[in-house]
Formats: C-alpha cells, structure tokens, sequence
C-alpha cells in the first residue's frame, strides 16, 4: 500500500470553501491519477479502441473538455465557439497530439478550476444556472459536483482502457 495519503485525507486547501473541498480534492486526486498512469504511456496507444470502448485520447480530451465546460456553467456564461470548436473535436484520432500535451491540458484546465473554487463564493452554490442550448436549469453547486463525478467516471474508463491496450503490447 502506498504510503502517500489520498487528497482528499491531506487536509483542508487554502482559500477554498469547506462546502467545496470534496470537488477540489476530487479533482487533484484525478490529476494525480491521471499523471500517474500517462507516465509511461506510450504513444502508439493513445488511439487505440479495444473492444470499440473510446480511446485514452478520447477520455484525456473529454476529460479536460468536461471541467471546461461545466465550470464555464456554474460560472452563468455560455460555451464560446472555442469550447464548442473543441467539443466536436474530441475522441478525434490526431497523430499530431502527444500523450504529454493532452496531460499537459488536463493539468492546465485542473489548475483553472481550482482558482475558480478558491474565487466561488458559498452563498451562490444554490443559485440557477443554465445548462446548453437548452438552458437547462441547475445550480452552481450542482454543475461543481457533476464536473466532479464525470471527472471521476471518466478517469476510471481512461485507466481500464489505457490497462488494456497496453497489456495487449505485453
């Protein structure tokens, strides 16, 4: 068993609320996951699609997508051409993208997102926000704990899949 502590048991992070806590510690312990495995991932494999399930580039892309776009909700604006650019974009085999650029966002989008924690004041975690096209409702808090969860679920598809394809190099 690894002696290093889980983020979430580290303690509180300075200039965060308490009530948002559970989605910063989420968050860098998916980081933390995520460098972990793509440490030696290799190239060749970033595509690849066993069983037809998406690829690890496809989760890295959604992955740093998701807390995009989720965070840009929870903060009352709408996706930018960029974000919607990049949306269609995603799971898209691009030879030209390395393991480590699409770490390298992931890391970025991590870092932004917890400065708009740190900046989140509590008492608009119950306010509306709209969600899409269809401006579906939610709330602040909501939008925060969904990017958390689909952070999360995604980051687990992204290490069973990154386990077989490259087992199946092995």
């Amino acid at each position: 068993m690894p002696n290093k502590l889980e983020a979430w048991l580290r303690g509180s992070l300075p200039n965060i609320s308490p009530l948002l806590q559970p989605v910063a510690h989420a968050l860098l312990q998916t980081q933390e996951e995520v460098a972990e495995i793509m440490q030696s991932f290799s190239e060749e494999n970033l595509w690849k699609r066993p069983a037809n399930v998406a690829s690890v580039g496809f989760h890295l892309q959604h992955l740093t997508g998701v807390l995009d776009r989720l965070f840009t909700y929870a903060r009352g604006e709408s996706l930018s051409q960029t974000q919607l650019t990049a949306l269609t974009s995603e799971g898209k085999e691009n030879q030209t993208i390395l393991v480590k650029d699409l770490v390298e966002a992931f890391n970025t989008q991590i870092i932004m997102a917890l400065a708009q924690l740190q900046i989140t004041n509590s008492e608009t975690l119950t306010e509306v926000r709209e969600v899409g096209r269809g401006k579906i409702p939610s709330t602040v808090i909501g939008l925060l704990i969904h990017a958390t969860e689909h952070t999360t679920r995604h980051l687990g598809q992204l290490l069973v899949t990154a386990k077989v394809v490259e087992l199946a190099v092995d």
